[in-house]
């Protein structure tokens, strides 16, 4: 099964591949930091799961959408696959795992808090966890599939509230990185200037799924036609892991349990 939506981005469609290449710097960047019993939380279709099967001694991947848990356990019949709607993690004991990674997760979770609590529960002492998310200065209009996007200052804040450290980085990108970035940006802009009330912060999510997946799409593939080569050849190298959050387009924290 394929779920080609613009919130989850396809690494088969040309039009979305410097999202798709963009979320899977993530898993490349969190490389140094797996080892042990792996839990991924909010596995998705599997786009990182052969990076890090290599890393890790076991792998949990759980995601809420069953149709997608099934399909990656009958490619990977040695992995573990579970479907769960979290938080809570309620089938997974305390002190399990050594490492826990979740990308683009937490935005969609109402109980962020409980959210991360339920991480570092799961996690060993000494464990380590690896998030990442969507650094809302850089967000182009409202994306009805978030229940918030995060300033670094406020993920930093809520992250120390639960984690005994915390490090924060980014996922940022080269000249070609930005240059796509300011293309979308202008090209957003020229859609959402039709939006004369301000629909899209006053409306509920619920209404706006439908239109922001058409012209979310219209946009990616109008960017492919114009710019060609500079939407098609970005790869995950072009993305880099920085250590001013603020200057990145996700956030990418590293989170430790003593």
């Amino acid at each position: 099964m394929a779920t080609y939506t613009t919130e989850i981005a396809s690494d088969k469609l040309v039009s979305d591949n410097p999202i798709h290449q963009r979320l899977l710097k993530a898993y490349i960047a969190a490389k140094p930091w797996i080892s042990g019993k792996l839990l991924e939380v909010g596995c998705g279709e599997g786009r990182g799961v052969d990076i890090l099967l290599p890393l890790a001694e076991d792998y949990l991947g759980i995601d809420k959408i069953g149709e997608v848990i099934d399909s990656l356990q009958k490619k990977h019949l040695k992995t573990k696959f579970e479907q769960a709607v979290i938080p809570p993690f309620s089938t997974i004991e305390d002190s399990s795992f050594n490492t826990v990674v979740s990308f683009q997760v937490i935005e969609h979770i109402q109980d962020d808090k409980l959210f991360l609590e339920e991480i570092y529960r799961v996690l060993k002492p000494g464990g380590i966890a690896i998030i990442s998310t969507p650094n809302i200065n850089f967000t182009l209009s409202r994306n009805p599939w978030h229940i918030r996007e995060y300033k670094p200052e406020q993920l930093t804040k809520l992250c120390n509230e639960v984690f005994d450290q915390v490090e924060s980085r980014g996922i940022g990108g080269n000249k070609k990185v930005w240059a796509y970035h300011e293309a979308n940006r202008v090209s957003v802009q020229k859609i959402m200037q039709y939006d004369i009330f301000n629909l899209q912060y006053r409306l509920p999510a619920s209404l706006l799924k439908i239109p922001y997946e058409i012209l979310n799409r219209r946009n990616r593939n109008k960017l492919h036609k114009q710019q060609g080569q500079s939407v098609t050849d970005i790869t995950q190298e072009d993305y880099l892991l920085i250590d001013d959050a603020s200057k990145a387009l996700d956030l990418f924290y590293i989170l430790h349990k003593k």
